[in-house]
């Protein structure tokens, strides 16, 4: 029997509806995840958008930062978005005083790189790893990714070069919020990796 990837939204704070919705719509078992016990029954992770700094600090609050950097570590497929993407980076540029990460994705972060909430707008992007047609992405009090490791691949950038999505091993991570414009691929790649890595370590017959 084919079973469904078990995939947790991290439900501290921001759009998680929005992203479960996504994912259950693609055929997951969508786990709200706010305590370690919740993140270990699950195969993978979207960090959703929302406050980077209060999340950080709700992550400690509720014991959760730690298990987030082993499971990260330990090779859990996690996709981040705009908040999320900074909670992956390794660094940030201009982070809130005495803000931390979760890491994993070797890249500096800057956040409200492109101005307040007022400065949001949408564009379409190329992303080559999805294919035809571009992606619609909105772009909210968003983070850019300044720079980036050797083992990161950057897989969208703007017209002028900035990258705003990025993919290391079982991470990715976007500048924009694809969950509010319909946008499904970037959650459908998340899934496939969830399933290749299920396959690989059998991790998910172990949980259930």
């Amino acid at each position: 029997m084919v079973t469904s990837p078990r995939v947790g939204v991290l439900a501290l704070q921001g759009d998680v509806r929005e992203h479960a919705r996504v994912l259950a719509d693609l055929g997951a078992d969508v786990v709200a995840v706010r305590r370690p016990a919740e993140l270990d029954s699950v195969d993978g992770l979207v960090i959703p958008g929302g406050e980077s700094s209060v999340i950080d600090k709700l992550s400690r609050t509720f014991g959760m930062r730690h298990p987030l950097r082993e499971a990260i570590a330990d090779g859990m497929p996690v996709y981040g978005t705009c908040a999320g993407l900074i909670l992956l980076a390794d660094r940030i540029a201009d982070g809130a005083p005495g803000q931390q990460t979760f890491g994993g994705l070797d890249v500096t972060v800057r956040r409200n790189a492109f101005g307040s909430q007022v400065d949001s707008f949408e564009v379409d992007l190329d992303v080559p790893a999805l294919g035809d047609p571009p992606v619609h992405a909105a772009f909210i009090r968003a983070p850019l990714v300044e720079q980036l490791g050797a083992g990161v691949e950057p897989l969208a950038t703007l017209s002028d070069g900035r990258v705003v999505a990025v993919r290391q091993g079982a991470l990715l991570g976007t500048s924009f919020h694809p969950e509010v414009t319909g946008e499904r691929r970037f959650h459908a790649l998340l899934l496939d990796l969830v399933r290749e890595r299920v396959r690989r370590t059998g991790r998910a017959d172990a949980a259930r």
